[in-house]
């Protein structure tokens, strides 16, 4: 008797047993309810932009070049250095021309030479005219030969003298061994050394650049724009300067120029634009010359706006709805009306309260509401 109610007892809690664990796993098998996140309207600014990369610089940078050519003795300048225009930034030792030396020299030679011979011609007649033996007219021949090779004489001992140093006795303190500098400005690269040969510029050459120097108080930003976007644009439009060396700060500037001809770059055209920085919005930043930076420039802007985010909208042909909570976790379809939009934000001009609870789609995270 004791038996069979054991084994009862056993076929009892296997049967609760097999139960128990099909009904788990048909518990387990059965997704659990969509629950929908909901956003409300909100107000927010929002601004349409497009974005142009490029770079600062000063508006006016000048690479301060040699009239003459030859070693540099002396460099009186430093990269980051302030200068005035007229400061010297450079002595320039002459090495001539070997060629030219040597035709200088004859040619004052040759000018010795006449003048010497007209010096005789010269006393000699000076003998005769005080005897009364020639007339002061037939003189003044003789006296005009010699003030003539004179003055050659000169020139050519002028000539000799530039081509070995640069300079003339005649020149007094002027001469063009001493570079100075043309503009005020600081003096951002000094790319040769003392010692360093130079070369003149001239027609035929650009000639060596002994420095460059920038007005720093003047910078502008110089990007280029996709044909794209170009088209978006126009001179005077606002924009927001964001530099890669300075983190968390936008600085103000505005559009100034459009190139009229585009550029073919990686298969794309490109327009070069200059936009003038806004100084006072740098406060204490310093920018710095070649500076990388991103132009958000503004092609419209509303401030405090009703707004939902774009990625809630759906369409329904070329009309524009979204869900609309009704009671808990029930939504019904609502058509709206919207208007400027940043790619993230949306205004909605008509439609929507700003009570009104939108679902989300699930994918999607709420973003954080702007005022």
């Amino acid at each position: 008797m004791i038996k069979k109610i054991i084994k009862y007892l056993f076929i009892a809690l296997l049967l609760v047993g097999i139960v128990w664990t099909f009904y788990f796993l048909y518990s387990k098998s059965q997704e659990p309810p969509v629950t929908f996140k909901t956003i409300s309207p909100f107000d927010t600014s929002i601004v349409k932009k497009t974005v142009a990369t490029g770079s600062v610089i000063p508006r006016r940078e000048v690479n301060m070049k040699s009239q003459v050519s030859g070693i540099i003795e002396k460099l009186y300048i430093i990269a980051g250095q302030q200068i005035k225009q007229g400061d010297v930034i450079a002595k320039i030792k002459i090495i001539p021309n070997m060629v030219n030396l040597a035709n200088a020299e004859n040619r004052v030679n040759q000018a010795q030479i006449n003048v010497d011979n007209a010096k005789m011609d010269y006393d000699r007649n000076q003998i005769l005219l005080n005897q009364s033996v020639i007339s002061k007219s037939d003189f003044q021949v003789f006296d005009l030969r010699y003030k003539n090779t004179g003055e050659e004489l000169k020139a050519a001992e002028n000539n000799l003298q530039l081509i070995k140093e640069g300079v003339t006795k005649d020149a007094g303190k002027a001469t063009n061994t001493m570079v100075k500098a043309t503009i005020s400005g600081m003096v951002l690269d000094v790319p040769v050394k003392e010692g360093g040969q130079v070369i003149e510029s001239n027609t035929f050459n650009e000639g060596t650049t002994i420095s460059s120097v920038a007005n720093m108080g003047e910078m502008i930003f110089e990007g280029k724009l996709d044909e794209s976007e170009v088209g978006k644009v126009a001179v005077g439009f606002p924009i927001e300067l964001t530099v890669g060396a300075i983190d968390k700060q936008k600085f103000g500037a505005t559009l100034e120029y459009i190139s009229p001809k585009g550029v073919t770059e990686n298969g794309a055209i490109q327009f070069v634009i200059r936009a003038k920085v806004d100084v006072n919005s740098l406060g204490k930043n310093v920018l710095r010359a070649g500076y990388s930076a991103n132009a958000d420039i503004i092609l419209s802007r509303k401030d405090k706006v009703t707004a939902i985010p774009e990625s809630v909208l759906l369409f329904e042909g070329d009309k524009t709805y979204v869900e609309v909570e009704t009671s808990n976790q029930n939504f019904e379809k609502r058509f709206i009306k919207t208007g400027i939009s940043d790619g993230i934000n949306i205004e909605v001009t008509d439609g929507l309260k700003k009570g009104d609870k939108i679902k989300l789609p699930n994918l999607v995270k709420a973003p954080p509401q702007m005022g």
